[in-house]
C-alpha cells in the first residue's frame, strides 16, 4: 500500500514537470508570437493570465508528492489548470468565448487543490 502511495505521489511530480515544460513553451509563444499579433489587449492579457496561473500551479504540482493526499490534491490542481488556464488560452487564441464558463469551475478546483494539500 505504501509503495502504491509513493508511486502515485511520484506521478504528480512528473505531471507537474511536464506541465511546467508546457507552461514555458506557452510562455515563449506568448512572448515571441502571440504578444506581437494583432489581437486586442484583452486577449493578450487573458493569454498572459492563463500562462501565469499555468506556471504557478505546475510548480504547486511538484509539491503534491509531499502532501498527505496526493491523489486528491493533484487531481484538483490538474483539473483546475485544464479548466481555468485551458479556457483562457482557448479564448485568447481563437477569440471564441465558448468555454469561458469553465474558468470559475477551474478556479474553484485550484483553490480546493491548495486546500487539499493542507489536509
Amino acid at each position: 500500500r505504501s509503495s502504491d502511495l509513493a508511486a502515485g505521489g511520484r506521478l504528480w511530480g512528473r505531471v507537474g514537470a511536464l506541465s511546467g515544460a508546457l507552461a514555458v513553451t506557452a510562455g515563449a509563444y506568448g512572448a515571441h508570437g502571440f504578444r506581437h499579433s494583432d489581437r486586442n489587449e484583452y486577449l493578450k492579457e487573458l493569454y498572459a493570465t492563463a500562462n501565469h496561473y499555468h506556471f504557478l500551479h505546475s510548480l504547486a504540482l511538484l509539491a503534491v508528492p509531499h502532501c498527505r493526499r496526493p491523489l486528491l490534491a493533484g487531481s484538483l490542481l490538474t483539473a483546475g489548470m485544464v479548466l481555468f488556464c485551458g479556457s483562457f488560452y482557448y479564448q485568447a487564441i481563437t477569440e471564441d468565448p465558448t468555454f469561458t464558463k469553465a474558468a470559475p469551475i477551474g478556479g474553484t478546483a485550484l483553490i480546493l487543490g491548495w486546500a487539499a494539500m493542507a489536509l
